[in-house]
């Protein structure tokens, strides 16, 4: 039987309305104060510091050549020209070719990549021997440099004495060596195939990861249902993860875009610019010195991109609320 103290210690811990206190007791947070804040300030000072001097101030110090006549082979004219860099740009004639390369180099990569990885996420998913060293042979490309999977390629695909052409040789597809990377019209074939083979263990990665997040039960009541393979992918799965492969396909056109490492380790940019996408071609105007062309290549890179992440994001947002719609 509880004695009066404890009624009364029981009643004083009671709201006014005589609602029981929350859980964790009713201890109140700390009024934040300008002392607090202060505190606060000093702790993010050197990392806002930090970032300010080595992002931002590049960032903008780069984007103002973009608007001058920048050029290492003479630094005592730097008189500010306004768009002609940009001008100089679209009126060169590499520059459908590298735009063309661009949108090739991105979605013949992305499609293959996400098809792919879809695929083997969904089989590693599965229980099965020896599954850890299958996911571990699989990821082991992403632990590698771009570069030096360039080079890798490079040789596999070498006219003379490469694997690739030795196995199409072997198999009856081939009579004669094919040069891959010396010919204009196999070269950005080659650089796409090698860039698939990279980037499928990233989608196999984020995938498998989402998928060991739906629940067995959801499965286990598709089957009671009688739903086919293709019904529970399309109507369980792909909605469950929906928004890990909207962002897994965002991140990747952008990393994508932004990988020159590849195509330097493999062609360079040729032959004849065949291999060059707007990346590669700022850094090869970079190299040649024309900094105010190159930064403005940067800034439409930028500009691009920032394009790009916004419809993309509308796009699958207003897929989401119609299906939401429909459901409902």
């Amino acid at each position: 039987m509880p004695t009066p103290a404890t009624t009364e210690r029981a009643a004083g811990r009671r709201s006014p309305t005589g609602a029981a206190p929350p859980p964790g007791g009713t201890r109140r947070k700390r009024e934040f104060t300008t002392g607090r804040g202060l505190v606060i300030a000093a702790y993010l000072a050197p990392a806002a510091i930090f970032v300010a001097i080595f992002t931002y101030y590049p960032v903008i110090a780069g984007s103002q050549m973009a608007f001058r006549n920048w050029k290492l082979t003479d630094l005592t004219d730097t008189a500010w020209v306004g768009l002609q860099n940009f001008r100089d740009v679209f009126a060169d004639p590499a520059w459908g070719r590298v735009l063309v390369n661009t949108v090739v180099w991105v979605v013949g990569s992305i499609v293959p990549q996400l098809v792919i990885g879809f695929a083997l996420a969904l089989w590693l998913r599965r229980k099965f021997r020896f599954r850890g060293l299958y996911q571990a042979l699989i990821f082991f490309p992403w632990a590698v440099s771009g570069f030096l999977i360039g080079i890798l390629f490079r040789w596999l695909f070498n006219s003379e004495f490469g694997a690739v052409n030795d196995l199409l040789q072997k198999a009856g597809l081939i009579d004669t060596p094919i040069p891959w990377l010396a010919s204009p019209d196999t070269a950005l074939t080659a650089v796409v195939i090698a860039n698939i083979w990279y980037g499928v263990t990233f989608f196999a990665i984020m995938i498998l990861a989402a998928l060991q997040s739906i629940p067995d039960e959801l499965y286990e009541a598709a089957a009671l249902d009688g739903a086919g393979k293709a019904r529970t992918l399309f109507q369980i799965t792909i909605p469950f993860i929906r928004t890990t492969l909207v962002l897994t396909v965002l991140l990747r056109v952008i990393w994508t875009f932004n990988f020159p490492d590849l195509i330097f380790g493999m062609t360079g940019g040729g032959p004849n610019n065949q291999t060059h996408i707007v990346t590669t071609w700022m850094i090869q105007t970079t190299q040649q010195g024309d900094y105010g062309r190159a930064s403005a290549l940067g800034l439409l890179i930028v500009a691009g991109l920032l394009l790009f992440a916004i419809f993309f994001l509308l796009a699958t947002r207003e897929r989401r609320e119609v299906k939401g719609v429909i459901g409902s």
